[in-house]
């Protein structure tokens, strides 16, 4: 799908690495995280990254700097997902297509996965589809709540679930497809009502549920595709799932 657009979020220090280094630059089996993800975004058909960067981005720039389709907009203040998916806005002004948005720092993405969520958006005429995965490892985790009928309905975070939407398991992996143009129409809708004070891109599919567009939640992503990585240790896990894929 050549004319997908994929925002990649890589702003964050990641003080739990317990290094100076930007999360998204510390290497698994042979490059940095933040570049598996763009290989796997590749592997879906996008041909056009924007990357959003913050901490330390001089060094970001630095070490990303060959990637010659992989654009940089700064996020000088980490306000939350919502606000870091903001700073693409102008230079994707214009532009109507598909656009993923994914984390910088789960570089077990499959690109199957990924065109999957792009095909699933175009497919059903959708404005926006959450990656999810089915899993009993559902720890801190947020929730993808259905209606009776199975329709998506939202994503509740963990803290904020019941004790029948802790029992869900279908997870949110924090990989989204959405229609652009209805992404930032809805992340102009967010509000900062949240103990963090921050922007959540979590909210932007219920905020287009509620204007009557189509959100869809689909189960295209396996859980350790959602491993997001915060310390050394994560790091290690990771590398140990990808030794298996190629050994298998």
């Amino acid at each position: 799908m050549s004319d997908a657009v994929a925002i990649v979020l890589a702003a964050g220090k990641g003080t739990r690495m317990k290094s100076d280094l930007p999360k998204v630059l510390h290497e698994v089996c042979g490059q940095s995280m933040v570049e598996h993800v763009f290989d796997a975004v590749r592997g879906a058909g996008v041909t056009r990254i924007i990357c959003v960067i913050g901490h330390k981005a001089d060094l970001m720039r630095e070490r990303l700097g060959q990637h010659s389709d992989v654009e940089f907009v700064l996020q000088e203040e980490q306000n939350g997902t919502g606000h870091a998916v903001q700073m693409a806005a102008p230079p994707l002004e214009g532009y109507e297509g598909p656009v993923l948005v994914l984390a910088g720092d789960t570089p077990l993405l499959r690109a199957e996965s990924l065109k999957g969520l792009l095909d699933e958006l175009t497919s059903n005429q959708a404005v926006s589809v959450v990656g999810s995965a089915v899993t009993d490892n559902n720890q801190g985790l947020g929730r993808i709540v259905r209606d009776t009928d199975g329709a998506f309905t939202s994503i509740v975070e963990e803290k904020d679930a019941t004790e029948e939407q802790r029992a869900i398991k279908e997870i949110n992996t924090g990989c989204y497809a959405f229609d652009a143009k209805s992404l930032f129409e809805s992340l102009a809708e967010v509000k900062p009502l949240n103990t963090q004070g921050e922007y959540y891109l979590t909210d932007c599919p219920e905020i287009l549920l509620k204007q009557g567009k189509k959100s869809l939640a689909a189960a295209k992503l396996d859980i350790d595709e959602a491993m997001g990585v915060n310390t050394q240790d994560q790091l290690a896990a990771v590398a140990d799932v990808i030794n298996a894929r190629a050994a298998s």
